[in-house]
């Protein structure tokens, strides 16, 4: 019987390769470019540091490191770096040789950029130097001219006598050496940081006891530092004080607060000459400065135009050699042994692939490739596409399917957004999610190439999710007869209003969903309130029992017949006997009119029995009926029945498997067989075995002993789990009604009270008015209708698959099959 892909795992099969020395590399990458083998490690007690070709991955990860360091770099000189155009399958490396010339030029590259890098910080640390002292010679000259026609502020600043230590004429007439030389002063300039100032200035004062004359200025420019690239902000300073030991105390002070000290002579005309003289090799400087960038500058965009090809090559080598390590090597017939698992169905392309790397490499000895016959569970490999991708990942995330398990993912592509619907369910809202949905479906060539943004990124990958859940909310909408709160009128009402306004007849039936003439009625709470849970029950119901079919599946393909009649009949009884009832008579009681005519013509309404109560009934009176609760004929009878069956069944779903197990344990154990504690399936490597010589498989695994106990107690677990799930997991689904309520509430209040108090205004002032009302209501709409309850939904749904539905049929304990693929390491290195 065939199956989808989606319905069951693909087939999967063993494989062995026996790969020449001399083609392996080319074709491990043509397998790596193919991408449908899952490389077994046949080295496994073999350390990862004296494994094969340890050499030539330490090789490729040093090249990695300079691509990284390239990289860096161009990030911090903003060049953009030119994207992968065309099929990426034709970026690779054609012989070794093209490996060794790409490697010399990846070491030339990085030793100019290097070379320069450090040729560049050298001209910017004395460019530094020369700015910060041009600043000082700058602003010194001014608090020198200060200092000299404010001597007396400075001698009345230190603690010493008051009394003149000049002349006054001599003060006025002396050069400023002189002049500091008749007050005994000697001063520290300098550049500190602005931000360190202020404690500069304070330890100062409190460490000289305030004997010191501070000035300082503000660096206009800032400053950028060479080795960090930091942008600082500095100041220029000028200390001055008395003797040799306070100026040996300001000097240590400032050195350890990281300023930068500069000898400043105190003639004034050495001061001029230096500040010529600096500034003309600073412009020299920054010449050389500027030559030095643009040569950089030029050597990196001819880096960028190549770099990703280069990441490309060498991170497809690498891998190359990381998977060559899981293999095997055959001294005698010099080749490589490598095993792995692929789908069966492509063992037509991977021949097809080693056949054109021996043609490519020009070989004369072909590859070889045998399929094993072994006992180990295969990975799990589920063939998707773009549109079901997104879908497969909802189901992996609780669990990856067991080898040729029932896959849920084929039926959450409908059932998952539709119970997302049911609590979404608005056609003003749906037509909102469903136009964001086709934009990202449009225009997903553009957004494939990359999203920055990881919030946008995953919104673009479960864009087809979003896709269905829009268009299941219009027509969960459109039954709800809901847009954005308000009703559709698509066709005439089926109620015709009394002349009083207060009673409506029926006169027909709505073509579609709710009769809008509902929306604002009195009652239109109590009634969609009831609707909305006996719906959720159905559905729930219905979804489980469908979960529970599909064990049948599972238990006819592993040959588990058993279990069909002694698991799956028992609970099957047992969910609808109960549970199934339950909607049918929620069925029954729509079905019936309740309205009955007196014999004067008058309209009586009828009382509809409470279903809450004829279940509760059900268990407590068996085959008792209130006269109230009686939907028809021998009701008592037919709920009497369904309890013993539902009761019956429960020592079915317990006892019969452990005991028939235990009895053909019994029976085989009397015939003289004995359960071997270990099997062992092993081909040798003799050169006369058919397979010439071929290691097919060596596989071991144990058979547990029979345990009665062990099984009683599983069993008993399970049955218990079952019965009590049926009734904590149809309660559960009423979710669905309660999220549904909550939906439309919530839009409902966000419509009257945002614009419905504009519609009524009129003029200018109303027409401003209903603008910003329009704008707060979208906005409100999108980011907690759209998002928020949106998000919601979309977790309850979620939750509802996971436990309520694939807890019936789905175990979820296989591996995922991780084939050697360029494909995806490129994408996880991105």
């Amino acid at each position: 019987m065939p199956y989808s892909s989606l319905f069951r795992s693909e087939e999967m099969s063993l494989i062995q390769l026996y790969i020449p020395q001399e083609t392996a590399q080319p074709t491990v990458a043509e397998l790596g470019e193919l991408g449908l083998i899952q490389f077994r490690d046949l080295n496994p007690d073999v350390n990862a540091f004296q494994r094969a070709f340890v050499k030539e991955i330490r090789r490729f990860d040093e090249m990695e490191r300079h691509l990284r360091f390239f990289d860096a770099q161009l990030t911090k000189s903003d060049i953009p770096v030119r994207p992968l155009t065309g099929d990426i399958r034709t970026i690779h490396a054609r012989s070794a040789q093209e490996i060794d010339d790409l490697e010399e030029k990846i070491i030339e590259h990085e030793r100019r950029i290097t070379q320069m890098n450090d040729s560049y910080e050298t001209l910017q640390k004395q460019y530094l130097k020369l700015t910060e002292m041009r600043y000082v010679l700058q602003e010194t000259r001014v608090f020198f001219d200060e200092a000299t026609s404010r001597q007396d502020n400075i001698r009345n600043s230190f603690d010493e006598p008051t009394a003149p230590l000049l002349e006054q004429q001599d003060l006025e007439h002396g050069s400023e050496s002189l002049v500091l030389h008749h007050l005994n002063l000697g001063f520290v300039t300098g550049v500190i940081s602005r931000a360190k100032m202020q404690t500069f200035e304070r330890i100062l004062w409190r460490a000289l006891r305030g004997n010191l004359y501070l000035k300082y200025v503000e660096i206009d420019e800032p400053i950028t530092d060479p080795e960090t690239d930091e942008v600082l902000e500095k100041n220029v300073f000028i200390i001055f004080a008395h003797g040799k030991e306070l100026i040996n105390k300001i000097t240590k002070i400032s050195e350890s607060l990281g300023a930068t000290l500069y000898p400043v002579d105190s003639d004034p005309n050495d001061r001029d000459n230096n500040l010529t003289e600096i500034t003309s090799q600073i412009e020299a400087r920054n010449s050389v400065l500027q030559n030095t960038k643009n040569v950089r500058r030029t050597e990196l965009i001819k880096i960028a135009e190549d770099l990703n090809i280069w990441m490309t090559i060498i991170k497809k080598e690498k891998a190359i050699y990381h998977t060559m390590n899981l293999f095997n090597y055959d001294s005698g017939r010099k080749c490589l042994i490598a095993e792995g698992w692929c789908p069966s169905n492509d063992f037509d392309k991977i021949n097809q692939a080693l056949r054109n790397a021996t043609e490519q490499s020009g070989s004369t000895v072909p590859s070889i490739l045998n399929e094993l016959r072994t006992t180990k569970e295969p990975p799990t490999f589920i063939r998707v596409n773009k549109f079901t991708v997104g879908f497969q990942e909802i189901v992996d995330a609780y669990g990856v399917a067991k080898y040729r398990e029932v896959n849920p993912g084929l039926f959450t592509i409908i059932t998952f957004p539709f119970l997302f619907a049911v609590m979404f369910g608005d056609f003003g809202h749906g037509m909102l999610v469903t136009a964001a949905a086709l934009y990202l479906v449009i225009r997903e060539k553009k957004f494939e190439k990359g999203i920055s943004d990881e919030i946008f990124a995953t919104f673009f990958s479960g864009r087809y999710i979003i896709l269905l859940m829009g268009l299941f909310s219009i027509y969960t909408g459109l039954i709800y007869n809901d847009c954005f709160s308000l009703p559709l009128r698509f066709f005439p009402s089926g109620f015709q209003w009394h002349d009083n306004q207060t009673d409506a007849q029926q006169i027909g039936v709505y073509p579609i969903g709710i009769d809008p003439a509902w929306h604002g009625s009195d009652n239109f709470l109590i009634f969609t309130n009831s609707y909305k849970m006996k719906m959720s029950v159905i559905l729930g119901v219905i979804q489980m029992s469908f979960g529970i079919v599909l064990t049948v599946y599972n238990y006819t393909y592993f040959k588990k017949r058993l279990s069909i009649w002694a698991e799956f009949i028992p609970q099957m009884l047992f969910m609808q006997c109960i549970f199934g009832y339950l909607v049918f008579t929620i069925i029954l009681k729509w079905s019936i009119n309740w309205n009955e005519r007196d014999n004067n013509g008058e309209l009586v309404h009828g009382t509809p029995p409470g279903l809450l109560n004829m279940l509760i009934y059900m268990f407590l009176q068996p085959g008792v009926v209130a006269e109230e609760d009686k939907l028809y004929p021998g009701q008592g009878f037919v709920q009497f029945m369904l309890i013993c069956i539902a009761l019956i069944c429960v020592p079915w779903m317990l006892l019969t498997k452990p005991f028939i197990m235990r009895r053909d344990h019994k029976k085989i154990r009397s015939q003289g067989y004995h359960n071997p504690q270990m099997d062992t399936t092993r081909v040798s490597t003799d050169e006369d075995n058919e397979h010439g010589g071929a290691v097919v498989a060596e596989e071991m695994f144990e058979v547990e002993e029979f345990d009665f106990g062990e099984i009683m107690i599983h069993q008993c677990i399970h049955t218990i789990e079952f019965c009590l799930g049926c009734i904590s997991n149809t309660a559960s689904y009423l979710r669905l009604w309660a999220l549904s309520l909550a939906h439309a509430q919530l839009s409902s209040v966000l419509w009257d009270m945002t614009l419905k108090p504009t519609l009524g205004m009129s003029g200018v002032l109303g027409t401003i008015a209903f603008i910003i009302a329009f704008t707060l209501w979208f906005s409100l709409t999108v980011f907690i209708l759209l998002l928020m309850e949106g998000l919601s939904a979309f977790l309850h749904a979620l939750r509802l698959h996971w436990v309520e539905f694939n807890n019936k049929f789905y175990e979820g304990t296989g591996r995922k099959f991780q084939p050697f693929s360029f494909t995806l390491i490129l994408k996880d290195g991105d």
